[in-house]
């Protein structure tokens, strides 16, 4: 995250000297895991904290995961380097982040119009998704792994309500991944920042919009203080996979039942997060509404329709990518989805519209 996250040379050298070599004392190793969230926060800061120490329960006490919260060792958006040359041992973020490493990284956190968070996982582990997600990080000495999911997104808070998409020409939006080249070519002005600066982009208006997670963790950064419009669908991300990735050589040297242990940890904790994030979303959810004048409206026809064309350019330009591995990556992707969406208008998305036409929800 951008917010102060400046940390002085020496300190980082420092960081880097004490955790290059984790302590191994009778057995037990400690690892340092650096995260793109402030502490605990709701969401993705709890869910990392929640991995720490899934990882040092299933390893018997003989992996030890010590947290640090973004800024405390490394800024937000420096965890994936740290970790890659060792600073760290491991992370938790989000693979929207990465897109300057490299686009095909884009297709394993969230893509617009694409994979629900069950689609999503089924496509890691019985589509093929896993084999390339392992291939793209060995490029960085990275090992990723999948450990949550935030479910559907939102398209964001706004200052000002939006009723067709000569609205959103030139509107100052934060946003990230693959959603920003969306929201870019239908005409909007993309920044990247952290939540507490797109809180202060907001209050100031130097953002006329923007979009984090969902009402839990949106509601406890307090954007509903400084936009009321709060828009639906989030069509830049059904969904938005978490993800922890280690350095690829503290990873080999584990034993395998110390390799299981961060294996399955970040895998049991998928649901869990995922049906975490439902259930207080949608409690959070109902009490902006009724307690805090919030407006939830939704994204008019035109502005779904103009997102979506863009989100098909994105894709035709990621299967045409010069990166041999993008490319690879990319029509995996596409193969899957194409293969469980049309079984879905009958199965999930059958089921939801039976249930809203008898009990409107």
């Amino acid at each position: 995250m951008k917010r102060r996250e400046f940390v002085t040379a020496g300190v980082i050298g420092a960081a880097a000297t004490s955790l290059a070599a984790p302590a191994v004392a009778q057995g037990i190793r400690q690892w340092n895991m650096v995260t793109a969230w402030p502490k605990n926060l709701p969401g993705p800061g709890v869910a990392a904290q929640m991995l720490a120490d899934r990882i040092t329960t299933l390893s018997g006490g003989r992996l030890e995961i010590k947290l640090h919260a973004a800024g405390e060792l490394v800024p937000g958006r420096g965890v994936f380097d740290a970790v890659s040359e060792g600073t760290a041992e491991l992370y938790h973020a989000v693979p929207a982040y990465w897109g300057s490493k490299s686009k095909g990284i884009l297709l394993f956190g969230s893509q617009p119009f694409g994979l629900r968070a069950d689609e999503q996982f089924g496509w890691l582990y019985h589509g093929g998704g896993q084999e390339l997600y392992d291939e793209i990080y060995a490029r960085f000495n990275l090992k990723p792994f999948l450990c949550g999911n935030s479910g559907p997104q939102w398209q964001g808070w706004f200052r000002d309500e939006i009723n067709s998409l000569d609205d959103l020409k030139g509107l100052k939006f934060r946003t990230t991944g693959l959603a920003s080249q969306m929201c870019s070519k239908i005409g909007m002005a993309v920044q990247a920042m952290g939540p507490r600066d797109m809180f202060q982009g907001l209050q100031t208006g130097a953002l006329d919009a923007g979009e984090f997670i969902g009402p839990w963790t949106d509601s406890a950064v307090g954007f509903q203080q400084v936009a009321k419009n709060y828009y639906w669908p989030g069509v830049g991300e059904p969904s938005s996979a978490e993800e922890c990735a280690v350095n690829a050589n503290a990873y080999a040297e584990l034993p395998d039942d110390l390799k299981q242990a961060v294996s399955f940890a970040c895998e049991s904790l998928y649901n869990p997060v995922w049906t975490e994030y439902t259930t207080k979303h949608a409690q959070a959810l109902a009490h902006l509404v009724a307690n805090e004048g919030v407006q939830v409206r939704k994204l008019p026809d035109d502005v779904v329709q103009a997102m979506g064309a863009a989100a098909v350019e994105i894709m035709d330009e990621l299967a045409q990518d010069e990166d041999e591995l993008v490319r690879r990556i990319t029509e995996n992707f596409l193969a899957y989805r194409d293969s469980v969406g049309p079984y879905m208008v009958y199965a999930d998305n059958g089921q939801m519209n039976a249930r809203s036409s008898v009990l409107g929800y």
